[in-house]
């Protein structure tokens, strides 16, 4: 029996493609069928020696309409992007983006600083980041040479 590597990106490359083909096929239904689109905006999380750094995608969204909590180690970022209301939907030839509100929850894998969190948004991306608590942080340990 041979193993086979399992890399877990070839969810996410289905989950795109089921997606495209769902769009593909319900794209010339009327809209009152199929209902408005869920948007989830994407994001990165990764982390350095000192802190856990979140990057959302909020393209078009207006940070006054954004709200970022933490609260028990989970990190929820909600907010609306709204419709532009100087374009008659009536108009649209294709209408691919989606508006409404959002709701993205991160539990974070290590504690942090609550009260020293930053944020800032710049280019439709939301920026977050989170410092790590002194006990989350890695620590050196020396080892002691055994006695002979």
């Amino acid at each position: 029996m041979n193993l086979i590597r399992w890399n877990p990106r070839d969810f996410s490359v289905l989950h795109n493609q089921m997606n495209r083909l769902f769009e593909d096929v319900l794209q010339d239904w009327p809209s009152d069928l199929t209902g408005p689109a869920a948007w989830n905006p994407v994001a990165d999380i990764y982390e350095t020696d000192d802190e856990l750094i979140v990057k959302a995608e909020l393209p078009g969204v207006d940070p006054k309409m954004v709200d970022v909590r933490l609260e028990n180690n989970v990190l929820t970022i909600r907010g609306e992007r709204q419709f532009e209301q100087n374009i008659e939907k009536e108009n649209y030839h294709r209408m691919e983006r989606s508006y409404g509100s959002f709701s993205r929850s991160f539990t974070l894998p290590t504690n942090v600083e609550a009260d020293k969190i930053r944020a800032d948004f710049k280019d439709g991306v939301l920026n977050i980041t989170l410092p790590k608590a002194e006990s989350a942080k890695a620590k050196k340990i020396e080892i002691a040479a055994a006695a002979a």
